[in-house]
């Protein structure tokens, strides 16, 4: 049966077609290749509005912070959250900010990461008053639009580690908002290969959302005044 199959496939494909063939795969790896290093071009523009340093942040009232999960599918904690709990919480107490939105996905009961970011800033000390959740941020363009659709923001700080900053800031500038990002320290590179990786195709995907398919919130819901 095997025997046969190969058989098949090599009067299908003869030396001329998989000639082509190559030519054509080649030629889209190619045409891969070019669009995301120009989305990448593209979005790392934004990181001029993004600071590393604390004391040279600008001051803004509102602070978005973008949801990840607390731990990793190997039970250990995550640290690009615990990173963004740092760095949020060192907007808070130097000043720079005064209330705090923390969106994320809500997928269901067991995984709420508005949920969890919310109980790990009460637990270093920011007052419950001061935190907001966004349980619609589903993705990082839903949590910029809501900060505005529904939080009513127009101007705000947004915090994750800098290669989300500087795609959340292209779709926030987009839409003109004034955002900057303040960046939470990165993981090492070993463990954020994949995430790192995921991101090349996450900015081609981007540009494709802004210009191709203007796409909007999954959810906007009704107005939440941030005081």
């Amino acid at each position: 049966m095997l025997t046969r199959y190969l058989k098949f496939i090599s009067t299908l494909f003869t030396p001329r077609r998989w000639q082509i063939l190559r030519r054509v795969v080649l030629s889209v790896l190619i045409i891969l290749f070019l669009l995301l290093w120009f989305a990448n071009q593209i979005i790392s523009h934004e990181r001029q509005y993004t600071y590393d340093d604390v004391e040279k942040v600008p001051y803004n009232k509102v602070a978005v912070v973008l949801g990840t999960s607390k731990y990793l599918t190997s039970g250990g904690l995550n640290q690009y959250f615990q990173n963004r709990i740092d760095a949020t919480v060192a907007l808070w107490f130097s000043g720079k900010i005064k209330q705090i939105i923390v969106s994320g996905d809500n997928a269901h009961m067991s995984y709420n990461e508005p949920r969890e970011m919310r109980r790990e800033l009460l637990k270093r000390g920011i007052p419950a008053s001061a935190i907001y959740s966004d349980y619609a941020g589903f993705r990082t363009l839903d949590s910029i639009l809501r900060a505005h659709g529904v939080f009513g923001q127009t101007r705000f700080t947004v915090v994750s580690q800098r290669f989300q900053n500087e795609r959340a800031i292209f779709l926030a500038r987009h839409n003109e908002l004034d955002v900057i990002g303040f960046n939470a320290p990165d993981v090492d590179a070993y463990t954020g290969f994949k995430t790192r990786f995921r991101e090349f195709f996450a900015r081609l995907w981007c540009l494709v959302d802004v210009y191709i398919w203007e796409r909007q919130p999954r959810f906007m819901g009704e107005q939440i005044e941030v005081e």
